[in-house]
């Protein structure tokens, strides 16, 4: 099906997530640090990419990424992003879905930890979709 880069520092939680994807069929790639994962999507591109915001280094670096990825790096600009992450019960600012934007926190969709796997899986297949049909519209 898809080719889906997790990049997160917790591997336990990456790998449930893994296994629930591959389970649905797709191929997945797990970076468990952000300039990893740089590197992994320059040689190989996703189709979706799911980050988690915080790292032990830098509590940000998920957006940063996500932010060099949409702004900075025309390869890896068209890679839909999803945020699966628990920065809320770190810091209770309240992220969600409606933060979304182009330059601050460019993400396609914001999942918060915990997480259904259910609801993740449908989310991804959402994506996903989009993303194909995207592609196949005429560009004017």
């Amino acid at each position: 099906m898809a080719y889906v880069m997790i990049v997160d520092d917790d591997e336990d939680f990456a790998l449930a997530v893994a296994t629930v994807l591959r389970e649905a069929g797709h191929e997945v790639r797990l970076e468990l640090d952000t300039s990893s994962a740089v590197q992994s999507m320059e040689l190989r591109q996703p189709e979706l990419a799911i980050l988690d915001v915080m790292f032990p280094d830098n509590s940000s670096a998920g957006f940063e990424l996500a932010r060099t990825m949409r702004l900075h790096n025309e390869r890896l600009r068209g890679i839909p992003i999803l945020f699966l992450t628990a920065v809320n019960q770190r810091f209770p600012l309240g992220f969600s879905a409606r933060d979304v934007d182009d330059t601050w926190l460019p993400a396609d969709d914001f999942l918060e930890k915990p997480v259904s796997l259910e609801l993740l899986r449908t989310r991804v297949e959402a994506l996903l979709r989009n993303k194909a049909s995207a592609s196949k519209e005429p560009r004017s």
